[in-house]
């Protein structure tokens, strides 16, 4: 033991003397040191990425990390100073990461609208202390759950409003098309292509399947239809619209499916073409039923 310590000594040692003019030097005596410096080596690891892509530091701002990592190392050691270093973490991570992030799920790339980041510090400031509340932890928690779906709902409904008009109004005119029918009340609506004799699959069914699927401008955004082979899914474990859709067709038939945008991804963004609020069209040619 005492020789590999050794060794790792004098290999640190030899290290650090091609060190750069900017970087401390370390002072490695003992195991102890050795052990400590490969520690501090480790948990360097991924750093500048840490930096970069999570708090938005570049590398040239290096200097200015290392000086305020140094203050807080020696600083935050005193008593005096802990409460504030830890509030001063935690008031970072906050901000960089759940203030950044709740913008992002609110208002998507909209750089107009944010959280305000003031009424989220008295908020906290208020809570934690636990005096001249107006509205109990429990109760602010159930609230903001509440209202973060409504208010995400209402951006959508502004960003996206127009398509899901125009959604509207295609499903209004594919329900007086000549040949087409209503599934049940859902709003879904199909036109048979190909008559099947087949199985009709239940919900928990494995089907193979070939399909297209576009916009109601005609634009294609997936399919299998040139494929050789179909793939093969549980009827349960795609959207809404394809299920409804799935099991009232016999096997051996091929469809046109309308599908609504509250039966297909509703208020989600799906892949590059399919925009929140998006009606749907799908051709879908049922092989068989496992």
């Amino acid at each position: 033991m005492k020789k590999i310590s050794f060794i790792a000594a004098a290999a640190l040692a030899v290290m650090m003397t091609g060190c750069g003019n900017g970087t401390p030097k370390a002072n490695l005596k003992s195991d102890v040191d050795s052990l400590y410096y490969c520690i501090g080596i480790a948990q360097s690891y991924g750093l500048k990425t840490y930096l970069a892509n999570q708090v938005g530091i570049d590398t040239t701002n290096m200097d200015e990390f290392f000086r305020g990592f140094n203050e807080g190392m020696k600083e935050a050691q005193e008593n005096k100073n802990k409460a504030y270093y830890v509030g001063l973490q935690i008031g970072q991570q906050m901000s960089n990461q759940m203030i950044a992030g709740l913008n992002r799920e609110l208002f998507g790339d909209d750089s107009t609208k944010y959280v305000s980041a003031d009424n989220f510090v008295a908020g906290f400031i208020t809570g934690a202390i636990g005096k001249d509340t107006t509205i109990s932890v429990e109760d602010a928690d159930m609230y903001a759950k509440t209202h973060i779906t409504a208010i995400k709902a209402r951006q959508m409904e502004e960003s996206y409003g127009p398509n899901k008009k125009a959604g509207e109004d295609f499903m209004a005119e594919i329900a007086k098309k000549d040949g087409v029918k209503q599934l049940e009340e859902s709003g879904v609506y199909y036109e048979v292509l190909t008559e099947g004799a087949g199985k009709i699959p239940a919900d928990t069914s494995l089907v193979k399947v070939k399909y297209e699927g576009t916009l109601i401008d005609g634009t294609v955004f997936d399919g299998n239809m040139d494929a050789e082979n179909p793939i093969t899914f549980r009827c349960n474990g795609v959207i809404p619209g394809w299920t409804m859709a799935l099991t009232h067709m016999p096997a051996g038939s091929k469809w046109k499916v309308y599908i609504p945008q509250d039966m297909a991804y509703g208020d989600r963004e799906a892949g590059d073409k399919i925009k929140p609020f998006s009606a749907l069209v799908f051709t879908i040619d049922l092989i068989s039923v496992e």
